[in-house]
């Protein structure tokens, strides 16, 4: 069998990981793989696998269309054509997409190539952006106008950003455009964005819940001398662990926690800018984004708790990494995120208190049978031989 997979990365975040996860897995087994991406190079291990759909030069082109046009998703002509060149050319038995936007493809073009093939379709949803007509997430502030229609966007000056408001029209575009693949199935990786996906206008095709999986033998408890290097050693760590931190992962909201912890806690948080950095109380140790897991296992391994202050998420793949290492995970109830985590470590969105007054020793891990991604892959393989 060849799978051909389309995301806006390969091999890097947490998108990229699940796809080359996939692909090692789908290899491993015998089959065939390829990963059409948009942005940003693949790490050399993954080139086997890569297929790059636009420069970064194209990439930039896109966004300030983007933003002066507010019409993500339906610029990159000429790029998107050449890959449905390399479709062609690759044929594929199966054609899985993850996330579609990001400044690299035109999904109209992709799509009417896809209801002209004979092609078994999977759209693995890791966000809202396929349903509304702007944003790629309304949980904060909410928002439901994507129920019925988008209008007057209360977001266009988040991603992806936009000087106008196009909403209305990207909504409708985005229904007539989507719909229509004779064998396509959409995946969520939680049960909150499945409800969200059958209330929407995707709801006319069949819907699965395939939860997260990732290497637990690379996340697992792993020590090292982080501690001792990094001034640490006999202090608590708070670790906070995302790609991008902005208001919605919760920056502002660990910045809080700062002024209230005791001189036996220290914030650790990973994946900051070199602009963040530059700007962090004395009391918080600034890492910048890491691609190597290694490292990343190691640093949950040393933390006693991640709290994962998200005000917009799905089923991050931070939770099911840090409990692999056998820290503990508290996170806010909101999108996904608490699914993966015990009852008792999820609190109200914004809470920072409700943290503090929880007992950090006695704070649990959620051992998840079905975590590895080995198991979630099996999943996948038995949806991609349905017909």
């Amino acid at each position: 069998m060849k799978v051909l997979m389309i995301n806006s990365v390969c091999g890097i975040g947490s998108t990229g990981r699940i796809c080359t996860d996939i692909a090692d897995e789908l290899t491993e087994n015998g089959h065939e793989c390829k990963i059409a991406f948009g942005r940003k190079a693949a790490p050399e291990r993954y080139q086997k696998y890569a297929y790059r759909i636009t420069s970064d030069g194209g990439v930039k082109i896109n966004a300030l269309k983007a933003r002066l046009f507010d019409n993500e998703g339906f610029n990159a002509a000429g790029t998107t054509k050449k890959l449905i060149s390399f479709i062609e050319e690759y044929n594929p038995d199966v054609i899985h997409l993850h996330n579609l936007h990001g400044y690299y493809l035109n999904v109209k073009i992709l799509f009417e190539y896809l209801k002209k093939a004979d092609k078994k379709v999977v759209w693995t949803l890791h966000d809202c952006w396929a349903f509304t007509g702007h944003c790629a997430n309304f949980q904060y502030p909410v928002c439901d106008k994507w129920k019925t229609g988008c209008f007057d966007c209360e977001r266009k000056t988040k991603y992806p950003k936009s000087f106008v408001d196009n909403s209305q029209k990207n909504y409708l575009e985005k229904e007539r455009v989507f719909f229509g693949v004779k064998n396509l199935t959409v995946v969520t990786p939680s049960e909150w964005l499945a409800r969200l996906v059958k209330e929407s206008f995707l709801g006319r095709y069949p819907t699965k819940v395939i939860n997260n999986g990732i290497d637990t033998s690379v996340f697992r408890p792993t020590e090292s001398d982080f501690k001792e290097r990094n001034g640490l050693k006999g202090k608590k760590i708070i670790l906070g662990v995302a790609n991008i931190w902005d208001e919605f992962k919760g920056i502002n909201d660990f910045i809080g926690l700062s002024k209230k912890i005791s001189d036996d806690y220290r914030i650790v948080l990973v994946g900051l800018d070199e602009k963040q950095l530059g700007m962090l109380p004395e009391n918080i140790l600034g890492i910048t984004r890491t691609n190597n897991t290694k490292e990343l296992a190691e640093i949950y391994t040393a933390a006693d708790v991640l709290f994962n202050p998200t005000y917009e998420d799905n089923y991050p793949t931070v939770n099911l990494e840090a409990q692999a290492c056998e820290t503990p995970v508290v996170t806010y109830d909101t999108g996904g995120s608490g699914e993966s985590v015990p009852k008792e470590n999820v609190i109200a969105a914004g809470d920072v208190d409700a943290f503090l007054n929880l007992e950090k020793s006695q704070l649990k891990v959620k051992y998840i049978d079905k975590r590895d991604k080995s198991l979630f892959i099996d999943k996948y393989l038995k949806l991609y031989h349905e017909r």
